[in-house]
């Protein structure tokens, strides 16, 4: 019975929902999608260490490109990610400033204009930056919108024996974000229509701390009735069972395999070229 439970909610079709509480809605029900959680946390940690250890564009680069190459596998509404992810490259692009400005003036000069100095060596450094910043945030972002609370739980706990109590709360906590950011916009324009907020700085002041609290009386009376129902339903207690199972399959081990893979061509890659700058000694 559990298996066939699991097979239906992973079902093309439900996949092909995006979720609401997502950070990029997941279209398609693509290899990378299957993955247990666990292996995608360690594809991402995986890829990040071939991007984290030496500062260079080639070790950086390779992880980039294949993380470019990656995206339609991850089966991600790519053009929501664009829009929703447009901070990525512009923060890649300030640290590249700061890099380019303050790195070793080495090499000849490419930009001489009063306190704005830019050498080749602290441009390739700048480079370097931003192809390393953006190598090691999109694995992250993409992977984590991949992943669906309810079976990180069950693999943290079915796995890695961790805290039954402690999991299955922080992911009731987790799914009851959305609902109280939308309670209090709610309550914010409820307070406007009654003439209760706006005005001067002092009584809008007034307004969001009472606001504030009638959240939290609101939060506590949810919170209250949650753990009696999770205390209702045995949650802590030895002797329990799962209506979904987490498994390993050969698709985490081939996934697991090429970021091995690509993590070890961007670390050979940067030392044949002679561009490796490790980031310790």
């Amino acid at each position: 019975m559990s298996e066939r439970l699991v097979r239906v909610r992973s079902s093309p079709t439900e996949a092909a929902v995006p979720d609401p509480g997502q950070l990029i809605p997941v279209m398609r029900n693509t290899l990378v999608v299957r993955c247990n959680p666990l292996t995608k946390i360690g594809v991402a940690l995986i890829l990040m260490v071939g991007a984290l250890l030496s500062i260079d564009l080639v070790s950086a680069g390779v992880v980039f490109v294949f993380c470019l190459l990656a995206l339609p596998a991850t089966g991600l509404d790519l053009s929501a990610a664009a829009k929703r992810l447009w901070f990525l490259p512009a923060g890649a692009l300030l640290a590249a400033w700061g890099t380019a400005l303050l790195a070793e003036k080495t090499g000849p000069v490419v930009v001489d204009f009063g306190p704005i100095l830019f050498t080749t060596g602290s441009l390739s450094a700048a480079a370097a930056i931003f192809l390393r910043a953006l190598a090691l945030a999109i694995p992250l972002i993409v992977l984590a919108s991949t992943i669906d609370p309810r079976d990180l739980s069950d693999a943290l706990i079915q796995h890695l024996r961790l805290p039954e109590v402690v999991v299955v709360s922080v992911l009731a906590a987790s799914r009851l974000l959305g609902l109280l950011i939308s309670e209090w916009q709610v309550l914010s324009m409820a307070r406007r229509a009654r003439g209760v907020a706006g005005g001067s700085l002092l009584r809008r002041t007034h307004s969001l701390f009472s606001g504030v609290f009638v959240l939290l009386v609101v939060s506590i009376r949810r919170a209250t009735t949650l753990a009696m129902a999770m205390e209702g339903r045995a949650f802590g207690r030895p002797g329990r069972t799962w209506r979904r199972r987490s498994h390993f399959g050969v698709r985490d081990l081939v996934v697991v395999l090429i970021s091995l893979a690509v993590c070890a061509l961007a670390i050979v890659a940067a030392h044949l070229l002679g561009t490796w700058n490790p980031i310790i000694g």
